[in-house]
């Protein structure tokens, strides 16, 4: 990986993908209050961060050859890190990416499927229990997790592998919040429903389920 495009300095295509990125977010994550709205953001800095290096400045790469003295060669293809210090050449950043961006969907999918799930059961004043919801208890979050794990595959950053762990720990606070509201409102039904499925990581004969949400709600439909 020596020859190939230079690193950086299309500002314009980063704000294109930090704009469309951020309408999936928004759209499908739908923040009510402030606090949900402070979360958002974590995401969003996440966002605004990954592209900046993807096709801005390369801050990670900067980094690694100034103060670590680590040879990344200064092409996009660097930004493909993992292939890049372990030396998998042009074939496995290609996996990478695929891998990384696979599990990227696989999150995108979480997301607008649990937000689909939860308007349908507010339509009908119902406790969200079927589909993805039979599976994990956040799976909107759930989704976050992936999508945002899938980047660090696809195009690892010091600042992404910094905000990952705060996106998960502040999501949790969310989620037990959330909880406890839904205790109060639904009782021993949500208490129930708790008690029975899990909060992220679904149950080990479950993933396959969680990761095709269809058959997840045709299961339970």
């Amino acid at each position: 990986m020596t020859t190939g495009p230079p690193i950086g300095g299309t500002w314009g295509l980063t704000a294109v993908m930090v704009v469309i990125v951020s309408w999936v977010l928004y759209r499908y994550l739908a923040p009510a209050s402030w606090k949900e709205w402070s979360r958002a953001g974590l995401i969003q800095a996440f966002i605004i961060a990954l592209y900046a290096e993807m096709y801005g400045f390369p801050l990670t790469i900067y980094l690694l050859t100034g103060w670590l003295g680590i040879k990344v060669p200064w092409l996009h293809q660097s930004g493909h890190l993992w292939a890049t210090l372990f030396g998998w050449g042009d074939a496995g950043a290609m996996i990478e990416m695929l891998v990384g961006y696979t599990v990227v969907f696989l999150g995108i999918s979480l997301l607008v499927e649990g937000w689909r799930e939860v308007y349908r059961a507010t339509q009908k004043g119902e406790l969200a229990t079927k589909g993805l919801y039979a599976i994990v208890r956040h799976p909107q979050y759930t989704g976050i997790f992936l999508a945002i794990f899938g980047q660090l595959i696809h195009w690892p950053t010091i600042p992404t592998l910094v905000l990952f762990p705060v996106i998960v720990w502040a999501y949790y606070r969310l989620a037990r919040k959330e909880e406890r509201a839904m205790l109060e409102k639904h009782g021993t039904a949500y208490a129930e429903y708790r008690r029975t499925v899990p909060m992220f990581l679904p149950k080990w004969g479950d993933w396959k389920r969680l990761l095709t949400p269809g058959s997840a709600e045709d299961r339970d439909a």
